[in-house]
């Protein structure tokens, strides 16, 4: 904000110069945040740069070329890309309409009768729309045909349901939850399609379905819960949800949605609902994500200050912080001062060329390789922003990121240390994108228990889909089996086992 004018101006000449050096810098700083706003509403979206337009200082960042080898006397053909359109999947079923000629064509006109000699088949996809039926429960009564008998009547025990004395089975409510938390399909949009089908389900039914069942799995997802918090590296964000206000109607306020995802051998992504982002939201979900001195954790995050208790509280879990987030200030920064943004874009977009060649490495290759390469990167880059730091104005936008990269650089810098650790926190943000497509679509929660139901089917969903599993068959026979699950073989419901044991079957 400009600064405000004193109520009486000075008279000497000095001062009138301070004063207006002050007031040009504050009109910059102002100027700087209006041009930022306008292109996060109407610029692109896109954070990419076109290396075309730095010739003048491309070769001072670049990295060392290496030498081409010598061309190989025989080139390998480069595969061409197929054309066409793609075969459908062999695992859909197949309907046989043969089209065949009248009788009269099966005979010769010499007399003598026709013969198939081979069919052409072309293939098209149909669709037939969803089909509801009901479920009817049968239990006999069974009597003693003794009337003098006082047994009374027998009858079988009602099978547990995953809602008790709900209207709704498990295949109905799979398909409710996938349609809103995989598909981002709003239950009163999913109210007006089962209206088209002449089943009366009202919004205030599936609210409570959504809840209900998000108590039943809870189990579950904290057993998944407490798999992620073994993991070595967790990585998490945060984004914000609006949920109605039970004060006031017709009023929301803002909650928060935090994504948890597990490493390799806890490959799992669970969520979080807290009704503020007060620190004690993470602390409290990350409380038993302990390591030691020798063997500590790591927590892939932004540079939000709720996360810094962890850091020292003795639970032996370091900071990694995100590249990703560092770019793309250096991003905003190029309406203000395009010359330096462009350079800070192509070193970190040197960082994340090693990174590409690493990607395909083993850990212990992958390490050495950044060690080599990136690291000294790192320095170079580090020694340019500190030269940089006294050319800009703190407050400038590239000033705020300069500032960002070097309070955050010992973080920034921790994945050169470890070879399972991730140059960037993309694997949160990739997590926290279906929160986001859906908030879009439904807008907010009716209540705090809908935002903790809803992180439970966040959970499942995210942790199918990270297994190539089918959201709705994955769904549908936890709910039938949820009831009956023992404890202590819960695991058995984790997405990566229940692939394994559906599968086997398949492969025996």
């Amino acid at each position: 904000m400009p600064t405000a004018l004193p109520n009486s101006l000075p008279t000497d000449v000095e001062s009138c110069h301070a004063l207006i050096a002050l007031l040009q810098e504050d009109l910059v700083r102002s100027q700087q945040q209006v041009d930022h706003l306008l292109r996060r509403l109407f610029g692109p979206s896109s954070e990419r740069y076109d290396p075309n337009q730095l010739p003048l200082f491309e070769d001072a960042v670049a990295p060392p070329k290496e030498e081409d080898p010598e061309p190989d006397a025989s080139p390998a053909k480069p595969k061409r890309k197929g054309h066409g359109r793609k075969r459908l999947s062999d695992e859909l079923p197949r309907k046989r309409i043969v089209h065949d000629i009248p009788e009269e064509q099966k005979v010769c006109p010499c007399g003598c009768p026709r013969v198939v000699i081979g069919e052409d088949m072309s293939e098209q996809l149909d669709f037939t729309p969803a089909s509801y039926y009901v479920i009817q429960h049968v239990r006999p009564l069974y009597s003693c045909t003794d009337s003098t008998c006082d047994c009374g009547v027998v009858q079988a025990s009602k099978p547990p349901q995953p809602i008790e004395k709900g209207l709704a089975a498990p295949g109905l409510i799979a398909h409710v939850l996938t349609s809103k938390f995989c598909d981002h399909l709003p239950l009163h949009r999913q109210e007006g399609i089962f209206a088209r089908h002449g089943i009366d389900l009202s919004r205030q039914t599936l609210c409570g379905l959504v809840i209900q069942s998000g108590e039943r799995l809870t189990p579950l997802v904290a057993a998944m819960i407490h798999q992620v918090l073994q993991s070595k590296v967790v990585h998490t964000d945060d984004t914000p949800v609006h949920v109605q206000d039970p004060k006031k109607k017709r009023t929301t306020r803002k909650s928060y949605i935090w994504p948890y995802v597990g490493d390799a051998a806890h490959p799992y992504t669970v969520f979080d609902y807290t009704p503020t982002r007060s620190r004690e939201g993470p602390e409290a979900f990350l409380n038993d994500f302990r390591g030691t001195s020798d063997a500590p954790r790591y927590l892939q995050c932004d540079a939000f200050a709720g996360y810094n208790g962890l850091f020292t509280n003795g639970q032996h879990v370091l900071e990694v912080a995100c590249w990703a987030h560092s770019r793309r200030k250096f991003v905003d920064a190029k309406g203000s001062d395009p010359v330096r943004a462009h350079q800070a874009l192509i070193y970190i977009g040197n960082l994340y060329a090693v990174e590409r060649e690493a990607r395909e490495l083993d850990p212990v290759a992958r390490l050495a390789l950044r060690v080599e390469r990136a690291i000294p990167m790192l320095e170079i880059f580090q020694t340019w922003l500190l030269q940089a730091k006294a050319d800009v104005l703190p407050k400038s936008p590239m000033g705020m990121a300069i500032d960002y990269a070097l309070s955050n650089w010992t973080a920034l810098e921790r994945y050169t240390t470890d070879a399972d650790l991730a140059i960037d926190n993309n694997a949160a943000e990739q997590a926290i994108r279906a929160v986001a497509l859906g908030r879009k679509n439904w807008l907010f929660f009716g209540s705090d228990r809908g935002g903790y139901a809803a992180a439970i089917h966040f959970s499942l969903i995210a942790s199918a889909r990270r297994h190539g599993l089918d959201p709705y068959a994955y769904l549908r026979d936890v709910l039938i089996r949820i009831p009956t699950q023992p404890a202590d073989r819960i695991h058995e419901l984790f997405p990566d086992n229940w692939k394994a044991a559906t599968l086997e079957p398949l492969n025996s």
